[in-house]
């Protein structure tokens, strides 16, 4: 078992394989998203936050008291004020924080560009939001339609973002390398030929002639 610091053992893990073993209830819609190109691909056990409306104090609370590794997830659901901005984003780098995934938007998306942090989100916008509201860290949230409790494995690439929660991700991992394993030693030339033969044979149950 991985502890909160530790790899998660997904880190290879496409979300497409994520999503094939999970279902559409475990991924994230498609407005939360990679806000610079080439975003690598992130792994790591979520750290909840929630920010109402036009307010980010407990996310810019969150970068220091979330362990190295984890992934800060963030309900907001705010397009009007910003989540986070440069220094922000650099101090949770600086931290070992292996990404923000937040139902909100961002600012400063040149520096974070610049410095490399993976930033999921709806996307940017100049407007900082205030700091008041107090919240509870840790908490189930509700982020991109799907509800993440701490300590759920968080991965998230190009593809979108996918939620492996925490009871199941030993078994959820071996079903994935299991997965990718048997895809590994397929060639095209037989999953042509086994996808060929499934689609024909649904056609012909469904009465379509050649």
């Amino acid at each position: 078992m991985n502890d909160a610091t530790g790899p998660t053992g997904f880190e290879d893990t496409p979300t497409t394989t994520l999503a094939d073993l999970l279902g559409r209830g475990q991924v994230m819609d498609t407005g939360i998203r990679p806000l610079w190109p080439s975003t690598p691909r992130v792994a790591g056990p979520a750290f909840t936050v929630r920010c109402p409306p036009g307010d980010n104090l407990m996310l810019h609370a969150a970068i220091h008291r979330a362990e190295p590794g984890s992934v800060i997830v963030v309900e907001s659901g705010d397009m009007d004020y910003a989540l986070a901005g440069g220094n922000v984003c650099a101090v949770a780098q600086r931290r070992g924080i292996a990404a923000f995934v937040a139902d909100g938007v961002i600012r400063d998306l040149a520096e974070v560009r610049a410095m490399g942090f993976p930033v999921f989100a709806r996307g940017v916008i100049p407007i900082p939001g205030t700091k008041a509201a107090v919240e509870p860290f840790n908490v189930p949230v509700r982020c991109g339609g799907v509800q993440v409790h701490a300590g759920d494995v968080v991965v998230a690439d190009e593809e979108g973002v996918a939620v492996v929660p925490h009871a199941r991700r030993e078994q959820v991992l071996a079903d994935a390398r299991a997965k990718l394993a048997k895809e590994s030693a397929e060639s095209l030339d037989m999953w042509e030929a086994a996808h060929r033969t499934r689609i024909d044979d649904i056609l012909r149950a469904n009465g379509f002639e050649d």
